[in-house]
């Protein structure tokens, strides 16, 4: 039997958590285990009901979803989160992704498919595509391009050639299956490479790899 992943839903439109709620309700291995209707309220949510995703919408009153992804991300052992959003190419989205969020989804994602990239990050998994990293930071001009380039380039100076390598692979997208098939290695040296990457870079996940890889031109 498959591994139940458990989700907290934060949104604050009351008609939002509904919907998700039941299309979610009835899969063997996924279940909304909590709500919560501001970014205030996440991390005694997660304290309390220990999820292993954060549906987390970007816009709310009181503490948008940016700041709690932020505040949550920084603590050990913390669930992955996924923005909710309207808009495809949004600032505050690129921010998430840089503040250690796995991935974003739109409100309007069909229903199989919001369920299978909840099922890919629960193991693991990227859920953004390389097209649409490239559209977020070409739309998103904040003055510090230059500054976050030359810092990516010397974070990547610090890697030997095939953790480079491995880096770069992640940024354009490729499976830990579809890396190894590159760079002849087996999935299970792959997956320690990018541990060490995510380790000696002092990243979160490979969204983030790949947003590095991105900034140093790489990609």
């Amino acid at each position: 039997m498959a591994r139940m992943i458990r989700l907290l839903i934060v949104d604050d439109d009351p008609l939002v958590r509904a919907g998700l709620t039941m299309m979610l309700a009835g899969l063997d291995d996924l279940r909304v285990v909590a709500e919560a209707a501001d970014g205030t309220e996440v991390a005694a949510a997660v304290a309390a009901h220990a999820p292993d995703i954060v549906l987390m919408d970007i816009r709310m009153p009181r503490m948008d979803g940016l700041a709690a992804t932020e505040l949550l991300r920084r603590r050990p052992g913390a669930p992955d989160v996924v923005v909710l959003t309207t808009f495809d190419a949004d600032e505050h989205v690129l921010r998430a992704l840089r503040a250690g969020a796995a991935g974003f989804l739109l409100k309007d994602t069909p229903p199989p498919e919001l369920v299978r990239a909840l099922r890919r990050v629960a193991a693991g998994e990227p859920i953004l595509s390389p097209s649409v990293t490239r559209r977020l930071i070409s739309q998103v001009t904040d003055g510090t391009g230059a500054v976050r380039a030359s810092r990516a380039r010397q974070a990547l100076d610090r890697l030997t050639e095939r953790e480079r390598e491995v880096a770069v692979a992640v940024g354009q997208g490729l499976s830990n299956a579809e890396i190894g098939a590159r760079l002849h290695m087996s999935v299970a040296t792959v997956k320690a490479y990018v541990s060490r990457l995510l380790a000696k870079l002092e990243l979160n996940n490979r969204v983030q790899i790949a947003l590095l890889a991105h900034d140093a031109g790489q990609v």
